[in-house]
């Protein structure tokens, strides 16, 4: 599948998100690419109830309660989310004329691109248990794609952070069985949740065990069970019948396919023209905490400067022999209209 716009934004994290807006007041189309199932980045996946302080005007709200902000502020620009796919190259194939490829084969040409891909991609913290590995996406799992494709089966959820708990309330009424393991006593998932699934296991409906994962059996090269050894004084060893295993450890940041797309990196970062923030290939450009410069504050406040300076630069890019001015939304009818409000 190919198609086209004006910038790929790679990373749908709060940065990336207000890229867009920054873009789209200049008149500047976007698609956003990101390998998470939603948009927010680690603000979304790794603490969506966790409390920000300083962000300008808000004084205090959730990670998610910021995305979902950011998307609402967005809106009147119409950006297009590709959810579930991994960059895997960024070519250059003259001035003002890229191609970015996922590895899902979605192609995407372009006239600049927008790294915001925080730390890096995220992947996920994989079980330590030799040869599990060959059950991946047929009997194990990262990431639920499909909610129905583990509908009958008998399931065991691995975590105890919000995706692990909120996947086991939403699961529970369709699986054959549905036991949830987490390694200690204190669940990371917010308390409402952690409530609900205690309440189901009180009912018979989900097994609750606190362990760690140690061993496997499996049968014609189809995962059978799994043993846990379990956190009470005899250190207990139980197995439990399983279809599938899905796993929620977190997400561990890298910098992934981004080192071999030919742009200058200092300390696992890019580097940026302070002025542009243009990495060192004409025409991409990085923001947020992906890039690197001297001074360099890693903060989603210092990423929204960093948005409105790369907007710009973008703009002079597209249209190199027009003087921009800079013009403001509370008195430029063209921005207005670009945000659909009016100054009535």
């Amino acid at each position: 599948m190919t198609v086209s716009t004006d910038v790929v934004i790679i990373g749908a994290g709060p940065v990336g998100l207000f890229q867009v807006f920054e873009l789209g007041l200049h008149g500047i189309n976007a698609h956003l690419i990101d390998a998470l199932p939603h948009a927010g980045g680690q603000c979304a996946e790794l603490y969506p109830d966790k409390p920000i302080y300083d962000i300008p005007a808000i004084p205090i709200c959730t990670g998610q309660e910021l995305t979902d902000r950011l998307l609402k502020q967005i809106e009147p620009f119409d950006p297009v989310f590709h959810f579930n796919q991994a960059v895997s190259d960024v070519k250059k194939n003259g001035d003002s004329d890229f191609s970015v490829t996922t590895e899902d084969g979605l192609q995407i040409n372009c006239r600049a691109v927008v790294i915001a891909a925080g730390a890096g991609s995220f992947t996920p913290v994989k079980v330590r248990v030799e040869g599990m590995d060959r059950f991946e996406n047929t009997q194990l799992f990262y990431r639920v794609r499909k909610p129905e494709q583990h509908h009958g089966k008998h399931l065991v959820i691995l975590g105890g952070g919000d995706s692990a708990i909120d996947w086991a309330l939403a699961l529970a009424d369709q699986a054959a069985s549905l036991t949830v393991v987490n390694r200690t006593e204190k669940f990371r998932a917010a308390k409402a949740s952690v409530d609900k699934l205690m309440d189901l296991s009180e009912q018979g409906k989900v097994s609750v065990l606190l362990g760690a994962l140690k061993e496997y059996k499996a049968e014609d090269d189809t995962l059978k069970q799994v043993k846990f050894v379990l956190r009470d004084e005899n250190k207990t060893e139980k197995w439990v019948d399983v279809d599938h295993l899905l796993v929620f450890f977190g997400l561990s940041p890298k910098l992934g396919p981004v080192e071999n797309w030919g742009m200058q990196i200092e300390k696992k970062a890019l580097t940026v023209d302070l002025s542009t923030f243009e990495t060192s290939v004409p025409g991409i450009y990085a923001v947020g905490d992906i890039n690197t410069y001297k001074g360099k504050k890693k903060l989603i406040l210092s990423g929204f400067h960093e948005n409105a300076m790369a907007a710009h630069a973008i703009l002079q890019q597209f249209e190199p022999d027009t003087k921009i001015h800079t013009q403001y939304t509370t008195t430029s009818p063209k921005l207005q209209a670009r945000l659909g409000v009016s100054s009535d």
